[in-house]
């Protein structure tokens, strides 16, 4: 089943409230709201996409160390996912998803990491929860994200609903910012180029990671 008719059926279950999920329909019409608003908004539009350079980043992992894009671009092109957090049910299906590609994307040299602004507790629940092999980094405050152009501030009745569901962004991000970045997913060549760009202001819809494997097969035919 591919990444997008997983998550499509998730919708489908929890939408219709069936177990274990039990919601309002007032609660997805509001989340539904949103969603329209950040898409009619145009955010996808102004994030940075093929062609641009991309910004630079050096970011913790879960332990502590330090991740540094450049260096990682040494060794060839760069895979990067944002997503919004461990307590997303549909960024945890991409991960795994991108888990199951990556020994596709080894092949052709590229390496893979994920960025979300949560703290480095909740990152390690996604490794653990997710058997991830490759890095999850914090993005303090979502500079990096902002940099990429994905980070949007929460409309107030979105941060009053997310609060009655006791989904708390501040204590997950340890940032008392009600912002997110915006699902995405990036080939960055090793001169920072973007070869391939998705961002999708609906975060029930992500690419599927076999769409990046003609852009990874091009990156390494120019470097041989």
């Amino acid at each position: 089943m591919s990444l997008q008719a997983k998550l499509d059926a998730f919708k489908a279950d929890f939408e219709a409230g069936k177990p274990p999920y039990s919601v309002p329909r007032s609660v997805i019409e509001t989340m539904h709201r949103a969603t329209a608003e950040l898409i009619a908004s145009g955010a996808a539009s102004r994030a940075k996409k093929a062609g641009d350079i991309a910004p630079s980043f050096s970011l913790k992992d879960p332990e502590g160390n330090v991740v540094s894009s450049e260096e990682l671009l040494k060794k060839g092109p760069l895979v990067v996912s944002f997503y919004r957090g461990v307590w997303c049910p549909y960024c945890n299906m991409e991960l795994q998803a991108l888990e199951a590609a990556k020994p596709t994307f080894d092949k052709y040299g590229a390496s893979l990491v994920a960025i979300s602004p949560q703290s480095a507790p909740n990152s390690r629940k996604s490794v653990r929860q997710n058997n991830l092999t490759f890095p999850i980094l914090s993005d303090v405050k979502g500079k990096i994200g902002a940099a990429f152009g994905l980070r949007f501030e929460l409309p107030d009745y979105l941060i009053e609903l997310y609060k009655n569901l006791k989904n708390d962004l501040p204590t997950f991000n340890d940032d008392p910012g009600w912002t997110l970045p915006m699902p995405a997913r990036y080939v960055i060549g090793q001169d920072r180029r973007i070869l391939y760009s998705e961002v999708n202001p609906d975060y029930t819809h992500r690419p599927e990671p076999e769409e990046m494997i003609p852009v990874l097969q091009g990156a390494a035919a120019v470097k041989a």
